[in-house]
């Protein structure tokens, strides 16, 4: 008899409670592709109305005032009256929202390097010289760092006791 695979239902979970770790959180916020892309807007093409990013995206309603009401909760966007008749909204960028713009800078560094086979197609600059712009990892101390295989990892403040110790114990292996 020949064993078949069947599908039992199991999904990814909508949260990341079990990972101790920044970028699993802030993915429950921000780890949508459209959610991304709506920041993206905001953040280099003015966008700010419902229409704006509905023509910009080309995203479907419903999914557009979804995405936007969780930027709001999650305190990345703020929702602003402009119009009373008909009631209207502008969504504009927190400062939390804003932060965004390295991770964004970062990762269409990696889409033009991997994904974009005819070159990159959109180039970020500098407004004031006109050069372009690059997120890169840098130590405090001594500068840019060249080489990830420098990059370490050791518990942070907010690491739960236990897991810092197994976490201690596997680094001094």
């Amino acid at each position: 008899m020949q064993a078949r695979w069947r599908y039992t239902g199991c999904m990814l979970g909508t949260t990341y409670d079990s990972q101790v770790c920044s970028a699993a959180r802030a993915l429950e916020w921000v780890g949508e592709r459209w959610t991304l892309l709506i920041v993206r807007d905001a953040l280099f093409a003015g966008a700010t109305r419902f229409s704006d990013f509905h023509k910009g995206l080309g995203i479907a309603t419903n999914v557009l005032t979804s995405r936007l009401d969780g930027l709001v909760q999650a305190g990345i966007m703020e929702r602003r009256g402009y119009s009373q008749n008909p009631e209207l909204y502008e969504y504009l960028l927190t400062d939390k929202g804003r932060e965004l713009a390295p991770v964004l800078v970062a990762l269409t560094e990696w889409g033009d390097r991997w994904a974009t086979p005819d070159g990159p197609p959109v180039l970020y600059t500098h407004t004031p010289c006109g050069s372009e712009i690059s997120q890169q990892i840098n130590c405090p101390t001594c500068g840019e760092v060249h080489d990830l295989s420098e990059v370490g990892v050791r518990p942070g403040p907010g690491m739960p006791a236990d897991r810092a110790a197994r976490m201690n114990d596997g680094l001094n292996r």
